[in-house]
């Protein structure tokens, strides 16, 4: 009898903590049902982030303040949060050189750099079909279709395979529409909007639509054909489209927004990319 008395004691001191954890629980749910419907409703996510606390080392600030331009352009607010970014990149990402190319931190802070620039506006950014980042000094031989690549992303090995030349010259030289990052990170948010159903991956997937639908109109059809303003290349199929758009949009807005500005506003709005004056 004492033991059951003792048992209705404990039952009866842990029922508020009990009741907490469930009113915490409906909480959660009732913000988690408010997010998707703001995401739905605005298309775009009401956070971006929860936390921001993921610290660089300080010649890693130093790398991004002197030679990212995007990162310079960017309100402290911002900068705060891309760095959290950048650190939650190189920690969560394995780089490894080939032929005999040293990884240092300035490869990293660079490369996370332009696919956190990428998806800066999405709430989901951290790539999650990549775990390797591979990096040659110049262009590789690649078994996919036996030629010599400056790029690739290989889903099955969850691997971004850069040349750091070519890399590099994508995010030196910034009015060339030719970023090779940008290009390649690109084909991986792609494929990850196509396996997911987040938020961010339910607007890349509507807004692309979207442009593949203004592709047809007439009118651009005829626009493309006549000022031929993206190169060849990115009509080689949708997806190269979509790569060579978002180098596009991020290294010539103002020209993109005054050739196509339909395509740009649908571009935009697919990456919530409303930063540094875009």
């Amino acid at each position: 009898m004492m033991l059951l008395l003792q048992a209705d004691e404990n039952a009866t001191w842990l029922a508020p903590y009990a009741y907490g954890v469930v009113l915490v629980i409906l909480l959660f749910a009732i913000f988690r049902a408010f997010e998707n419907w703001y995401a739905g409703k605005y298309d775009k996510p009401l956070f971006r982030h929860y936390f921001v606390y993921k610290k660089l080392k300080p010649d890693q600030v130093k790398i991004l303040a002197n030679e990212f331009l995007f990162y310079q352009k960017l309100s402290d607010k911002y900068k705060r949060q891309f760095r959290h970014r950048v650190a939650t990149f190189i920690d969560e990402k394995r780089f490894i050189g080939r032929e005999g190319l040293e990884i240092t931190d300035r490869i990293k802070v660079l490369i996370a750099s332009v696919g956190c620039m990428l998806s800066f506006g999405r709430k989901n950014y951290e790539y999650s079909l990549i775990d390797f980042i591979l990096v040659y000094p110049g262009e590789f031989y690649s078994t996919i279709n036996d030629s010599y690549h400056k790029g690739e992303f290989n889903p099955r090995e969850k691997a971004l395979v850069l040349s750091w030349k070519d890399f590099e010259d994508g995010y030196k030289i910034t009015n060339d529409n030719l970023n090779l990052g940008i290009h390649e990170f690109m084909h991986a948010m792609q494929l990850e909007a196509k396996q997911r159903s987040d938020i961010d991956s339910s607007r890349f997937v509507r807004q692309f639509q979207n442009i593949l639908r203004r592709l047809t109109n007439e009118e651009v059809k005829h626009k493309l054909d006549e000022t031929r303003y993206f190169r060849e290349y990115a009509f080689t199929n949708q997806y190269e489209f979509m790569a060579v758009l978002a180098e596009y949009f991020i290294e010539s807005p103002e020209e993109f927004r005054t050739h196509f500005p339909t395509l740009y506003k649908y571009t935009q709005n697919m990456l919530n990319f409303r930063y540094a004056g875009y």
